[in-house]
């Protein structure tokens, strides 16, 4: 866990140092340049493992989330491979951090969301803040799975936060914590939503990671995630490893 928390200030820092980030005016154009950019970038990434027998990109540790495992290394690609950065990534000043999915059979480029990022790391510190002081209590709501529950804000004394999803504009997703102390994005909706659009029911078995479907489905990879099952009817938070 703490070197999660280590990757998620690392990650934050660079997008500090690296510039503001993006007004929220100019998002909406770079959510719409978004194919183009992931496009160029996953040509570059294509040349260049073709040439060298690897993948540009950063180290990470064994324990850091599967969506947070592989950010791109542009420092490699720039020059012969890549003319420029993307103006929407956090090294350029932006809102995406640029990382690989599926590295393993075909390494596809995919997109990370940094304001949501960044508003979980603000929220896991208030959680932590709490934690400190109550003698290792959390603000623990009602449970929506096994070790999963809703955040208990007035504990926090703050209202309740949420955040934008890059999968649907008008959709705003909630928080959950884990009983261990770690705060997540909820990406229940999102994934119902697309369960319901493809009515994909009664193709779902219970032992697959149901985030797969928004990252094939989006150019964007669920950030501070965990994975998720579908039991009863519908997808829970689950603490298992796929």
């Amino acid at each position: 866990m703490r070197l999660w928390r280590l990757f998620g200030t690392l990650l934050l820092s660079a997008v500090l140092l690296s510039g503001c980030l993006y007004p929220k005016e100019l998002r909406k154009e770079n959510q719409m340049a978004s194919g183009e950019y992931v496009m160029v970038v996953q040509n570059a990434i294509d040349q260049y493992k073709a040439k060298t027998g690897v993948l540009p990109i950063k180290n990470s540790t064994e324990n850091t989330p599967i969506y947070e495992k592989y950010p791109v290394d542009f420092r490699k690609l720039q020059g012969p491979y890549l003319s420029s950065i993307p103006v929407n990534a956090f090294e350029n000043g932006g809102t995406a951090a640029y990382v690989l999915v599926d590295v393993e059979t075909k390494p596809a480029v995919k997109m990370m969301d940094i304001p949501s990022f960044q508003k979980t790391l603000d929220l896991q510190k208030a959680v932590d803040e709490y934690k400190i002081k109550s003698g290792g209590k959390l603000p623990l709501g009602e449970e929506i799975s096994p070790g999963f529950y809703t955040i208990d804000y007035k504990i926090l004394n703050r209202k309740a936060e949420e955040t934008a999803s890059m999968y649907s504009p008008a959709i705003k997703l909630p928080f959950i914590i884990q009983d261990s102390g770690q705060v997540w994005i909820d990406y229940a909706i999102e994934i119902m939503r697309l369960i319901d659009s493809k009515q994909l029911q009664n193709q779902l078995d219970g032992m697959q990671d149901l985030r797969v479907l928004l990252v094939q489905d989006s150019y964007f990879v669920p950030a501070r995630s965990v994975a998720y099952q579908w039991k009863n009817g519908r997808p829970v938070p689950t603490a298992a490893h796929f």
